[in-house]
């Protein structure tokens, strides 16, 4: 991919503008669709001033809206590898960052002995020993290519490495003590999760562009269905899309998120269903709740009220 312009980054940094980067927010939009992502108006711009100015994209929203998705979207959009980081509680730097390759570090000192020789410490900490966990794979990708870095759920991680995020989202760079601060050539394109299960800091979030993702209106999620699962009747994805949404209304633990609605019309398709009974609804309740509370909620009293509803509602 060739730069057509350059675009001074806020510390210095000049982000390069590429060729395969829509160049307005409706080709923004059109772009995502081509490649499976259904976005509207404000995403997409979110997503384009990310992309135009160099600025990591933060989304937050209930799981299953499509957050993940999104920085999937972008890699096949602009044509290059995802690099995704799962965050979870006790997250360290040798599991996001690098860690060194002992063993191999160990039989080079074996075979210098081996040969007379002492092996020097410059030597052993240089990156022909170094194991690039996520982060150091989007700042410093083998191909030199720019990657997109997905930094998936933060809000499952410690508050002590999301300061450390600082420091790459900042100057997008990674200090090794051994070697030394290991910059970007070509700053990666960054999307931050979160499912807001708490707050995520105001220094991270000044650093980035910030979008909501709320679950789709009707006509939007039967697009997204039917664009999915192509095979799907439409009846079935209108009758199965008002379904869950009535669902999501009621007082649950969790509201299933548009992957479980994916799943679920998959299962219908799978079983040959072409309209909801209230039989296949007690069978399959599972793969739109996942916790037993509000299985329970949703006895066949409840099922076939919300279904009753979804129905008057389309008719």
């Amino acid at each position: 991919m060739e730069s057509v312009s350059l675009l001074a980054f806020t510390h210095g940094v000049e982000i390069p503008i590429l060729s395969s980067q829509p160049s307005s927010v409706d080709a923004t939009i059109q772009a995502l669709a081509d490649v499976g992502y259904i976005a509207d108006r404000s995403l997409a711009t979110a997503i384009h001033l990310s992309l135009r100015l160099g600025k990591p994209l933060f989304l937050e929203g209930e799981p299953g809206v499509g957050k993940t998705e999104v920085a999937k979207a972008l890699g096949s959009l602009l044509d290059r590898q995802l690099v995704r980081l799962q965050c979870y509680e006790g997250l360290d730097v040798g599991h996001a960052v690098y860690e060194w390759n002992y063993s191999r570090q160990l039989l080079h000192i074996r075979s210098l002995e081996a040969a007379g020789t002492q092996a020097q410490s410059s030597e052993l900490f240089s990156e022909e020993f170094l194991q690039k966990r996520p982060l150091l794979q989007a700042i410093a990708p083998e191909d030199g290519k720019p990657a997109v870095l997905l930094i998936d759920e933060l809000d499952r991680a410690d508050e002590e490495f999301e300061a450390y995020l600082l420091e790459v989202l900042s100057d997008f760079q990674i200090t090794i003590p051994e070697i030394g601060t290991i910059e970007a050539e070509a700053p990666p394109a960054v999307i931050l999760t979160s499912n807001r299960t708490r707050e995520i800091h105001d220094a991270l979030k000044r650093r980035c562009i910030y979008h909501w993702i709320d679950f789709p209106d009707f006509e939007k999620e039967v697009r997204i269905v039917l664009d999915r699962v192509p095979d799907a009747p439409e009846a079935l994805a209108r009758e199965v899309v008002g379904f869950v949404q009535a669902l999501r209304s009621e007082d649950l633990f969790k509201r299933p998120g548009v992957a479980e609605t994916l799943d679920w019309i998959n299962a219908l398709m799978a079983l040959d269903q072409e309209t909801l009974s209230d039989q296949i609804l007690q069978d399959t309740l599972g793969l739109l709740l996942k916790y037993q509370d509000d299985i329970e909620k949703i006895d066949s009293e409840a099922a076939q009220r919300l279904l009753s509803r979804t129905r008057a509602q389309s008719a």
